[in-house]
């Protein structure tokens, strides 16, 4: 799931930093979106809830938390692409007003020609390395992970074949959904939005296996 809307960025007031990562609140929509999440949800057979250091994810979990009482477990590699001298809330205003190099970002498919940004090299990397950490915890098993929009970008992109940039910017509160065996990774469905108004459902079948040696995030 990517995380509720955060709260909006204001010149001058830059959002706290985790790690180097902005750590912004989720705005009354994102804790809406989380509300709806969670219902979306709750009826489903999940072994574990993971979240990431930021608290967004933290926060969008909260409600499934309430509903299931799992603990989240944190896994850090899944937190949000780290954007150099483009932290704290600068990427947004940056792209807002079309600096030119949001468009090559975009043109070249790579986080690393914003100064000091992350590489995509080793974002594949660790956040692969996850994925393979928390399917190894629950073979066979189903989890709820809360992360972020350019996490879930890379890790359908990688299992689709896709361009790098294809499926980053999925909405607030969507749903992807992976299924990770140890001889590939299978899409089942990205960015389902049809617990959110206006969304777009995809239909989440209830209880059922993974697959066979797989795990379902």
């Amino acid at each position: 799931m990517r995380h509720g809307e955060s709260e909006p960025a204001v010149p001058g007031q830059p959002f706290p930093l985790v790690d180097g990562h902005g750590d912004p609140a989720l705005a009354p929509d994102g804790h809406e979106q989380a509300e709806l999440v969670g219902r979306r949800l709750a009826d489903q057979r999940l072994d574990a809830i993971y979240v990431t250091t930021l608290r967004r994810t933290a926060e969008t979990a909260a409600p499934l938390v309430a509903l299931t009482g799992l603990t989240p477990e944190v896994e850090a590699d899944l937190r949000e692409v780290h954007l150099g001298e483009w932290e704290g809330g600068v990427f947004r205003e940056k792209v807002a007003t079309g600096d030119p190099i949001a468009a090559q970002m975009l043109a070249e498919g790579r986080w690393d020609v914003i100064p000091g940004a992350e590489s995509q090299e080793d974002l594949v990397v660790r956040t692969t390395d996850a994925i393979a950490r928390i399917a190894d915890a629950h073979p066979d098993g189903r989890v709820a992970v809360f992360t972020h929009g350019g996490v879930i970008g890379v890790l359908v992109a990688l299992a689709s074949g896709g361009e790098p940039f294809a499926f980053t910017g999925g909405d607030n509160g969507g749903i992807s959904h992976l299924v990770v065996t140890e001889d590939r990774w299978v899409v089942r469905r990205y960015n389902d939005t049809g617990h959110l108004p206006g969304g777009f459902d995809l239909s989440i079948a209830p209880d059922g296996p993974a697959g066979a040696g797989g795990f379902s995030a």
